[in-house]
């Protein structure tokens, strides 16, 4: 079929303005060059702060050291809720007969045996830390489970210890050896827990590493103490639930 000369002219013009047309629009649409959305920014709106938030996140580090699944739960969970409010932690395993030291970052300082309470239970008895020695009944010599803060302090015989419970007079200190037929430093020793348990509720360390490593802890910035318990769930005394989800903890 012909086409006159004036036809063509006019198609020619209408294909010229719609390619100008959609020109615009693309240009109006599409970003400019060299732009590209950032993480999160389209899609999932949380992307790019949570990529952020997983970048300050803080892992413990037990080194070369193996743990107890317990303390190592409750460190990591301890260290990812932040319930150490940024101070050094310290963990004692009653089960184990054991204390760790960690930094305000979670990493493993020291380890060490220890001596515990005669007694196994979690709570004190009514009215413990207003007792004589001589009246503390066997099953009443227990060491209390739970979170507590750590202080500096004296005790009745004029040596520093770290209070753990100073109602209770609970405390952290130098293993004592005013007895010898407690055997406390052979205690100490010997590579089982079964023979740790010979305290009023106190918890004996060695000397050095009392010196060493807790005292200067707790005098450098404080220090939170958690005791795992041995007749309870961790989840029940620390707040702690069975899915890890962090739940505020009771001070004691």
């Amino acid at each position: 079929m012909a086409t006159s000369a004036t036809g063509k002219s006019e198609f020619l013009d209408s294909v010229q303005k719609g390619l100008l047309l959609g020109a615009a629009i693309l240009a109006l649409v599409l970003p400019p060059s060299g732009w590209a959305p950032r993480l999160g920014e389209r899609g999932n709106p949380q992307a790019a702060r949570g990529a952020s938030a997983d970048a300050t996140v803080r892992r413990v580090d037990f080194g070369a050291v193996a743990p107890t699944d317990d303390v190592r739960q409750l460190a990591t969970w301890a260290v990812a809720a932040g319930d150490h409010k940024n101070k050094s932690f310290v963990i004692l395993d009653k089960k184990d007969a054991r204390v760790y030291i960690f930094d305000a970052t979670g990493r493993l300082k020291a380890e060490a045996p220890v001596l515990l309470g005669y007694a196994i239970g979690d709570d004190n008895a009514p009215g413990i830390g207003t007792k004589p020695l001589s009246q503390i009944k066997p099953e009443e010599r227990t060491t209390p489970a739970g979170r507590f803060v750590a202080e500096m302090g004296m005790n009745a015989r004029g040596e520093d210890v770290v209070w753990v419970d100073y109602d209770a007079a609970v405390s952290m200190h130098r293993v004592l050896t005013t007895n010898p037929a407690e055997r406390r430093l052979e205690r100490l020793a010997t590579p089982t827990h079964e023979d740790n348990r010979v305290s009023y509720g106190c918890i004996n360390l060695p000397k050095a590493f009392y010196e060493d490593v807790l005292a200067p802890t707790v005098k450098s910035g404080g220090a939170i103490i958690y005791v795992l318990p041995e007749t309870r769930p961790m989840h029940q005394v620390f707040g702690i639930m069975d899915n890890k989800a962090p739940l505020k903890v009771a001070q004691r």
